[in-house]
């Protein structure tokens, strides 16, 4: 019996752990609080398997923006100071994107800069300059390994050519005008379909209510130059579409970060299949922070991580990272060899 109680004990101790309970569909979670000075941005996952994210400042606040380092667990590591923001003035930066050596390309807003980070050595160059009045949002590179960027301020889509330090407008259309200062914010490539998808937070053209925002497909036609632009998805008044991110299946989760505080999820074609949470306002994912001004949806395994910024209330204690299982793994961002600067 002894021997036989021996051999049972052995078996259970050499057995595989029980395989973890699957997260429920939107079950959500906090990735990781934003330090001062809080209000993130978009959430970069790196190919080096870290996770990065930029700041916003509220208006008035004289505090350098940051860029903030995160392991794939939401274990914070460290941060750069952004370097020449005029702090007498509104300032942010968003980690846009990265180049195919794994440097950061960085928006810097009051500057209206592309900037680089180097993470191994902590060292920021300047690439580009954008004109007056730009107001640098998004960013995806795209055919002949040229950064396409999206404008807050101005119904344009700016490309920077490779080996170029000039932003030339590449696509100019009062779609992308936007309404009451809300303009035009996500934009990812599509090799396989040679198209872009563009989110618009208000749309001025007529074709809806102001209120309402968009997203865009638009083509590339064999000589690089944009097609027509077309209307895949309306959003409800207010609902200010944001960034996003788009699964494995085709589908985009786009977060809404205007009063609806959701996200949506939405087909290839720009059919609406989910809302979360379904009640739209409160925020209410059952996490410890609701949504407050959620900007951005990027797919880390099969969760999203949802940049929640509080740009209204200013509640530092909802500025954070939240992780909103989906079911599904996410399509990598487009990052073709040519994805680099000009040294």
């Amino acid at each position: 019996m002894r021997r036989l109680l021996a051999a049972l004990a052995a078996v259970v101790l050499l057995a595989p752990p029980a395989a973890a309970e699957p997260r429920e569909r939107w079950d959500t979670e906090v990735f990781s609080l934003v330090p001062a000075p809080g209000y993130p941005a978009y959430v970069h996952v790196h190919t080096n398997g870290r996770v990065y994210a930029g700041t916003y400042v509220a208006s008035g606040s004289t505090v350098p923006s940051r860029v903030f380092e995160w392991t794939r667990d939401g274990t914070l590591l460290r941060s750069w100071r952004v370097p020449g923001q005029p702090l007498d003035e509104d300032h942010g930066v968003q980690v846009a994107n990265q180049t195919r050596d794994g440097r950061l390309v960085l928006l810097e807003t009051s500057t209206r800069s592309v900037l680089t980070l180097d993470v191994r050595t902590g060292r920021f160059r300047r690439v580009a300059t954008f004109p007056d009045g730009a107001v640098p949002n998004y960013a995806s590179w795209g055919p002949g390994g040229a950064l396409y960027v999206t404008d807050y301020a101005q119904g344009i889509i700016w490309r920077l050519p490779r080996g170029s330090r000039t932003p030339e407008p590449w696509l100019e259309t009062p779609a992308l005008a936007g309404a009451l200062e809300f303009g035009t914010t996500g934009i990812r490539y599509r090799p396989g379909r040679r198209d872009f998808l563009i989110t618009q937070q208000t749309v001025s053209d007529g074709s809806g209510l102001p209120t309402n925002g968009a997203l865009y497909r638009l083509p590339v036609g064999a000589d690089g130059e944009p097609g027509e632009l077309e209307k895949l998805w309306t959003s409800q008044p207010g609902d200010l579409p944001d960034g996003f991110g788009i699964g494995a299946s085709g589908h985009v989760y786009v977060a809404l970060a205007g009063l609806s505080n959701q996200l949506v999820e939405l087909t290839a074609d720009g059919e609406e299949v989910a809302r979360f949470p379904e009640v739209p306002l409160t925020g209410d994912n059952g996490s410890p922070i609701p949504f407050d001004t959620p900007c951005s949806a990027t797919f880390l395994g099969k969760r999203v991580l949802v940049a929640n910024q509080s740009a209204i209330a200013g509640d530092a204690s909802h500025q954070a990272i939240l992780d909103v299982y989906v079911g599904e793994t996410g399509r990598a961002p487009y990052l073709p060899r040519a994805a680099r600067f000009r040294s």
